[in-house]
């Protein structure tokens, strides 16, 4: 099975595609028993503070943490159904350099599963017309 990268052709100076960022070279080489296997999930993390109701003069503010996950092709990767809502973060102010605290659960699931990695189950489903005995 190809990549999901090798579908989509690399055009000079542009990002098509995660994989041609400098950060996912650099992770390839650091960690090469990784990204040789291919079935190995990348995540992406975004981080999206807003204040509520759109008052710009309230003290309180709301920030989401999606993950979202980089072994789909470019044109499903940020769609809402492959968007993981992780966290939800309500606070008096802005986090600014508190945000670690409240993202400390989320970073230890996620070395977790880096770590010790985590049992699947994979469900095929077969409609009558396409999947044949």
């Amino acid at each position: 099975m190809a990549p999901i990268r090798q579908l989509y052709d690399a055009v000079d100076g542009v990002m098509v595609y995660p994989s041609d960022g400098e950060a996912w070279k650099h992770f390839n080489s650091v960690h090469p028993h990784f990204s040789a296997e291919l079935r190995n999930v990348r995540l992406g993390l975004y981080i999206d503070g807003f204040n509520l109701f759109g008052l710009f003069s309230a003290s309180y503010s709301c920030w989401q943490v999606i993950l979202t996950v980089y072994n789909l092709p470019p044109e499903m990767c940020m769609r809402l159904e492959f968007m993981f809502l992780s966290t939800i973060i309500l606070g008096l102010s802005s986090l600014g350099w508190n945000i670690d605290v409240c993202l400390r659960p989320l970073i230890d699931e996620l070395a977790q599963l880096w770590f010790s990695g985590a049992l699947t189950l994979l469900i095929i489903y077969c409609d009558e017309d396409i999947c044949r005995k």
